[in-house]
């Protein structure tokens, strides 16, 4: 092993099993005597800032350096399947280097999986891995191997890495394994079958294999020849995979195979007369009338500040089987309602607005994934107008097409999570390589759309895409929105940090999250008044309208909203549908509401109903009061100014 030869351990999980043994991997090799002396570190592939840097074009620093890989296998959809695609896709692409990483030191792949009616599917996708890694150059270090999570796994994991520490410590160095050569005919037709493989995530282990035996990649393409592959596309999210337990755990209800339902807080803050979320005050909507959902649980993106946590399916393009749309309006509502019931008991529910719950007046289609993804989006919405429904739409500016299909809506929504390319790239990890080139269509489409109610969605990360005023400013330029809500981010976690052992474990990504990145409301506060400023000098005709000081979040509009002094960002819904059914063309200044004086940016309210209680939690009146206690000190220690 060369004195260059720095070790990376990649993984994917939804269940921590794969990290588990990729910790395992990492205390063995910092326990060996010679390969402790190399830089040695673990990272969570799904966060992986840049899969390009190690896998399209490695850079130079990692000349001669091992990837090992802990994989596990899934019969759903999993982010691990986009970085599958990203090796099939760079191996097809003739404008790139067939071969790149023919210069790393070496690699070697253990799968894991579960025997118990899964031997079709037994480890395939390390099996997949594997093989392109092979095909894109690298040395195969060490043969892969798998194990049974339902069998002896601990023995053959032993056993596999005792002899992949062998060869890692062999001062002669790793002696490659051959890759199978092929002629074009048997190149092209075994091509063919990996793209069913990868399409139907169905592989056929021939009859004698046995659990612990480990496949070679010699015998890939007999596997797959022999395999018996299905044409019926697959679910997004089964019942039985990982993906399902972890996003119900999150409390979703999974509606059909690819939608998801859930109440957020402030639905339960509101039933308890404890106030609505920002989209009261900005618009009107009270959150126990408002019922939060998506029709695509995947989505195109891997953002930084995900609720999700990278738990859901992530893919480029629709490759599931499609559930009708009226099936998921029914399962979504059926659910809504299912999780109000739950609600009953609670104590301090009203009654009246418990009533009120069971009738759906609003859809904020922004739930996790991306809603504009699902095939059948204008016919979902159309349902959702036939029943007095409103929706708000969110996408996240990376399919223009299907922005550009797009119906009328109530309020139209694009995320706008940084500025520039590097920033978006770090920001939201976009699955699309021309990730820019999307995202600027998006906003010349938006401006366009002169008829909706468009919205730029800003979520302010600390240390990611809060100092980009000017960027911002001529985003809005670009695309004129009717409105721009910025808001601090939540905080939920370090979406990356691993759970396992191991006191040096890799986070896996320097781009992760903690407190330090969550603005205050006096950060976002002065982040619009400087955006606000921007905008002005571009001559753009735009002002603070209204603010929600407890979500962190405040709205800039145009100063058309602005009439007679007063501003009206809210909607008027009734007149919306009476506007939509009529027939008529119609604009976003047709069914405008005059919005509440306790909403206005600068009342004395901040954006909080006055009708509702506020209730503080107890860190945030113990921090009020630490700064009135630094206001009285500074007050009390003024000098004393003696007039002579």
């Amino acid at each position: 092993m060369s004195a260059a030869s720095d070790i990376h351990i990649f993984y994917s999980t939804l269940t921590n099993t794969s990290e588990k043994y990729a910790s395992k991997l990492h205390d063995l090799l910092r326990s060996h005597p010679i390969i402790s002396q190399r830089s040695i570190t673990v990272q969570n592939i799904d966060y992986v800032d840049d899969l390009d840097t190690f896998f399209v074009s490695p850079a130079r620093s990692l000349d001669s350096a091992f990837y090992l890989f802990v994989i596990p296998s899934y019969e759903s959809e999993s982010p691990l399947d986009y970085f599958i695609e990203t090796l099939k896709d760079t191996y097809n692409d003739f404008r790139i280097d067939s071969r790149p990483l023919r210069r790393i030191g070496g690699y070697a792949v253990f799968g894991l999986g579960d025997m118990l009616g899964w031997d079709h599917m037994f480890c395939y996708q390390a099996l997949l891995v594997d093989k392109y890694l092979g095909k894109l150059g690298a040395p195969r270090a060490f043969p892969v191997g798998t194990g049974n999570v339902k069998g002896e796994i601990g023995k053959e994991f032993e056993e596999w890495t005792t002899h992949l520490l062998d060869t890692l410590a062999d001062p002669n160095g790793v002696a490659e394994i051959p890759d199978i050569t092929m002629s074009d005919d048997e190149g092209a037709e075994e091509a063919q079958d990996e793209d069913d493989l990868i399409d139907s995530a169905s592989v056929k282990l021939s009859k004698s294999t046995d659990a612990n035996d480990v496949v070679d990649v010699e015998d890939m393409g007999v596997i797959i020849q022999n395999s018996k592959i299905s044409s019926t596309k697959k679910e997004m999210v089964g019942k039985d995979s990982p993906t399902y337990a972890s996003l119900t755990k999150q409390g979703y209800t999974i509606v059909g195979s690819h939608s998801g339902v859930k109440i957020c807080r402030w639905t339960k803050s509101a039933l308890r007369g404890r106030g609505s979320c920002y989209k009261f005050a900005f618009y009107g909507i009270k959150s126990h009338l408002c019922m939060e959902t998506t029709p695509s649980l995947s989505c195109s993106n891997k953002c930084v500040f995900c609720w999700r946590h990278g738990t859901n399916p992530v893919g480029t393009t629709w490759r599931w089987q499609v559930d009708p749309p009226e099936a998921i309006l029914k399962g979504a509502l059926e659910g809504h309602y299912k999780k109000i019931k739950q609600m009953r008991g609670v104590p301090g529910v009203q009654a009246a607005r418990f009533a009120e719950a069971f009738t759906v007046r609003h859809c904020a289609l922004s739930l996790v994934g991306e809603p504009i993804f699902y095939p059948h989006i204008n016919e979902f919405v159309g349902m959702l107008h036939e029943r007095h429904i409103s929706s708000f739409l969110v996408c996240n500016a990376q399919h223009p097409d299907q922005l550009a299909r797009m119906n009328q809506v109530t309020q139209l929504y694009v995320s706008i999570d940084a500025a520039d390319k590097e920033s978006l790239r770090r920001v939201d990890k976009p699955l699309h390589r021309d990730f820019w080139e999307r995202f600027n269509k998006c906003l010349d489409i938006l401006k366009t759309k002169t008829n909706q109610r468009t919205v730029f969605r800003l979520t302010l990360v600390k240390g990611f895409n809060a100092e980009e005023v000017l960027g911002y400013a001529r985003l809005v330029g670009q695309a004129m929105p009717c409105f721009i809500e910025v808001k601090g981010v939540t905080y939920c976690g370090n979406s990356a940090a691993p759970t396992g052992p191991g006191a040096s474990f890799s986070k896996g990504s320097k781009d992760t999250l903690t407190m330090a990145n969550v603005p205050f409301y006096e950060e976002v506060l002065a982040f619009v008044k400087q955006l606000n400023e921007a905008l002005h000098d571009q001559g753009l005709e735009y002002d603070i309208a209204a603010e929600h000081a407890h979500s962190c979040c405040i709205l800039i509009a145009q100063k058309r909203f602005k009439i007679d002094g007063d501003w009206y960002t809210h909607i008027a819904y009734d007149r919306f549908f009476e506007l939509l059914e009529s027939g008529v063309e119609f604009g976003p200044m047709d069914y405008i509401a005059k919005t509440p004086e306790w909403a206005q940016f600068g009342s004395e309210q901040a954006g909080f109903n006055p009708e509702d209680e506020r209730v503080k939690h107890k860190s945030v009146v113990k921090r009020e009061q630490k700064l009135q206690d630094k206001r009285n000190f500074r007050e009390s220690n003024l000098p004393v100014m003696i007039e002579v």
